[in-house]
């Protein structure tokens, strides 16, 4: 289910960082060659794939499960496949395999390491290349975030609620918690 998950945001996340790093590039930097833009592209979405490998991981001891409802795991996971994206079209190319692995060991706090960059790699490739899966998995993930926004929602209310109860008896429980001794 983890995996399904991850991959939702494909459908919801077309910016990958490859996107929006060719929209930031300086004018300065047009000049590079195609295959430096595509490794220092590799690079970045290494990077923010080991972030959010990382975090989700945190996350994951935290709980001792993959948690799809966490409004947090569902960002995190929506920055892992959005970072995963350049993979589907890329999962044959070594050099961009390379540079992404080399982005994810640097940026994942030694979750990834030159031990196991190959088997993650991999399980991510495996991850965005599957299409059927996908299109269930965002259909998942559309209504999980849904379900959370409403429960967010209802919480809000419900806390709004709490404070001008609280509000309301600030005064006479002020009063009557000073009788039982100051400060």
């Amino acid at each position: 289910m983890a995996a399904v998950l991850m991959m939702a945001g494909c459908g919801f996340m077309k910016n990958s960082t490859t996107n929006n790093t060719t929209a930031t590039t300086p004018a300065t930097t047009a000049t590079t060659t195609t295959s430096n833009t595509a490794s220092n592209a590799a690079l970045v979405a290494g990077q923010g794939a080991g972030n959010a490998l990382q975090a989700l991981y945190a996350q994951y001891k935290v709980d001792g499960k993959y948690d799809y409802k966490n409004l947090q795991n569902i960002m995190n996971t929506m920055t892992l496949v959005a970072n995963c994206e350049g993979l589907k079209d890329n999962f044959k190319n070594k050099t961009y395999l390379t540079e992404f692995g080399k982005g994810m060991i640097a940026s994942s706090l030694g979750l990834v390491t030159q031990n196991n960059v190959q088997t993650v790699t991999n399980s991510l490739v495996d991850m965005v290349k599957n299409s059927e899966t996908l299109k269930n998995a965002q259909s998942q993930t559309t209504q999980a975030v849904q379900t959370a926004a409403t429960q967010a929602q209802s919480t809000a209310s419900q806390a709004a609620t709490y404070a001008n109860t609280a509000a309301q008896y600030a005064g006479a429980l002020s009063t009557l918690l000073g009788a039982f001794g100051g400060k």
